[in-house]
């Protein structure tokens, strides 16, 4: 004789959040609640999370969250646009300029002729974000852009996809001095990190190429890091595209590398140069319809 179930098997155990939520619901127990008690369950005792011995768990944390989420967002692969917080859109150096203006102090029009100069990689960033959803939003895999979270360049990647009405990813991170999250974050991908480690590993984990405009010493870590990890065969190669030949080239020789043998010949090949929001997506469809072209080789 067959046994028929007639109602579906309820868990065994209630689950942690059904535990966290009776405790929060009970009544006050005097001694018990006080800041000296014991009482609380671990995983809703902060302070015994934030202990000094807790940090592996804390880590793990950070890796897991951002990955769980994104999975559930269905976010498979991602382009990530580094660069400086400092760099302001054109309207915002435009108007600096009109202030130091104003002011007639020589440092201070030479400061803000600069800014204004560099603004074009702000406008550059925000139509490349927006040429890469647009141009990906159909695809069986859509391209998202991951940014830094913070102002300048990573504003205004998150604003190109937000305008050209895409989800964009914000990977913050907690500086002594305070830094908002930009307005143009999707909120259900903005995460915020405590740990620099984990936050540059989940740059990675899903990009198909790093974009990278002019920046300061964050800038750099981050590419340079992304470099070593290609270079060592610790992760798989991906386009690297930097914004601007000029600014790079002198901020970094790269052929005084070569020539001291500090990198290998071939090594400079890396990375790409380029100077416009069509160029970098032209060079990343070539490099994409290749590496799909070498994929169904390899499946026949």
């Amino acid at each position: 004789m067959m046994f028929k179930r007639q109602q579906p098997l309820t868990r065994n155990f209630p689950t942690a959040k059904e535990s966290a939520q009776v405790q929060a619901e009970a009544e006050p127990l005097g001694k018990y609640d006080g800041p000296e008690s014991a009482y609380r369950l671990a995983f809703t005792d902060t302070d015994f999370l934030l202990r000094e011995e807790l940090r592996p768990v804390r880590m793990q944390l950070e890796l897991l969250k951002p990955e769980m989420v994104q999975q559930e967002q269905d976010i498979k692969a991602t382009v990530v646009i580094f660069g400086s917080a400092r760099i302001p859109s054109e309207d915002k150096a435009r108007a600096g300029l009109a202030l130091a203006q104003q002011s007639q102090d020589p440092a201070a029009i030479k400061r803000a002729e600069v800014q204004l100069s560099m603004s074009r990689y702000y406008e550059e960033a925000r139509r490349f974000a927006a040429i890469v959803t647009r141009a990906s939003a159909e695809r069986a895999e859509p391209l998202y852009v991951v940014t830094g979270g913070g102002p300048g360049i990573m504003e205004a990647g998150n604003r190109g996809a937000h305008e050209a009405g895409g989800k964009s990813i914000g990977l913050n991170i907690v500086l002594p001095h305070e830094q908002h999250p930009n307005p143009y974050i999707t909120p259900e991908l903005c995460f915020q990190f405590h740990y620099f480690g984990l936050r540059k590993m989940h740059f990675l984990m899903r990009s198909v190429a790093l974009v990278c405009f002019p920046g300061g010493f964050g800038t750099l870590d981050e590419l340079f890091e992304t470099m070593t990890l290609i270079q060592t065969g610790k992760c798989r190669r991906r386009p690297i595209l930097l914004f601007g030949r000029e600014f790079w080239t002198r901020l970094i020789n790269f052929e005084l590398l070569i020539e001291t043998g500090m990198i290998s010949p071939g090594d400079e090949q890396l990375f790409h140069f380029v100077e416009s929001a069509e160029e970098a997506w032209a060079l990343l469809e070539r490099e994409y319809e290749q590496a799909q072209a070498g994929l169904t080789r390899k499946d026949k």
